[in-house]
């Protein structure tokens, strides 16, 4: 089960990244951001007071399992999004998605530090088989257009900033892992953390009348499809949160990256980018598919 919610965690962010394609094109990233970690909050807690009406138990409150929750939230979801998009701003798209990739290896190692999780041979052999996948996958460096010219200066500020954001996303899932563990409550922990990452954006937000601006001048249907992102990455932090509970960390978060083997058949086949229909991605996305069918058969 725990593997099923990984998978589907891995198609909400899929969802949300397919989503995000067009919303950035009718509205700024700088105002649409708002509207996503608003949506993270409003819809998880209107999900919450559902669950709530339908339990046969009454609800208890946990200090340490909302701290954690929030320390989630200010980590992974706050900074982790944060230094991504410095690093996309930076690397450009192309390189920004394979820094992206790596961010389970930061999953295993707290993983391994603070929970004392370790993988067999098998498992260890699995993951590898299915990184192996997800690299072959990854469009080679400069490959898209728009992909921004390196300079040295570019590269180590970018190497920077792409560590930051991987670490983020692997050690923010890994405290989600803690706190779920701990106090079971996905869907309040996800409106907790959400909270948390939406205080901070408001408060590290300056150019407030450009970002009225843009909500005044946005296209048309603009912040539906940021509320869509919003509703995609909250169904996408509620199942990841419930795999957590039941698996491995580092397997969970491994299946949650690999969104390409999603987005690949999308992008070729609806969106019709036949050029991304090469040799060297079938076969990355044939080996991300084993592995993760071996996992869910072990």
């Amino acid at each position: 089960m725990g593997l099923a919610f990984a998978i589907a965690a891995m198609v909400s962010f899929a969802a949300n990244i397919l989503f995000t394609r067009y919303a950035l094109q009718r509205m700024p990233l700088e105002s649409g951001f708002l509207i996503v970690l608003g949506t993270n909050v409003v819809f998880p807690a209107v999900l919450f007071g559902l669950e709530v009406g339908g339990r046969e138990t009454a609800f208890a409150w946990d200090w340490k399992g909302a701290w954690l929750f929030t320390l989630s939230g200010v980590i992974g979801t706050f900074l982790g999004r944060r230094m991504l998009f410095d690093t996309v701003r930076l690397l450009g798209p192309a390189r920004a998605s394979i820094f992206h990739s790596t961010a389970p290896a930061f999953a295993f190692l707290g993983a391994w530090i603070f929970v004392g999780e370790r993988l067999g041979l098998y498992e260890i052999a699995l993951v590898a088989l299915v990184w192996v996948g997800l690299w072959l996958t990854q469009p080679r460096t400069g490959s898209q257009t728009g992909d921004v010219r390196l300079t040295a200066e570019l590269l180590r500020k970018g190497m920077v900033f792409g560590v930051l954001a991987v670490a983020g996303f692997g050690f923010g899932n890994v405290i989600r892992a803690m706190a779920v563990r701990h106090w079971h409550e996905a869907v309040l922990g996800t409106v907790i953390a959400s909270a948390a990452a939406f205080v901070l954006q408001v408060a590290v937000t300056r150019q407030w009348s450009a970002i009225v601006t843009q909500f005044r001048t946005a296209q048309r249907g603009a912040i539906a499809l940021y509320a869509a992102c919003g509703v995609a990455t909250s169904f996408g932090t509620i199942f990841i949160t419930l795999a957590m509970a039941r698996i491995e960390i580092g397997l969970a978060t491994l299946v949650l990256h690999t969104t390409p083997v999603v987005i690949f058949p999308i992008s070729v086949f609806v969106l019709k980018h036949r050029e991304e229909l090469t040799g060297r991605t079938l076969a990355g996305t044939g080996l991300v598919l084993a592995g993760i069918s071996a996992l869910a058969m072990r």
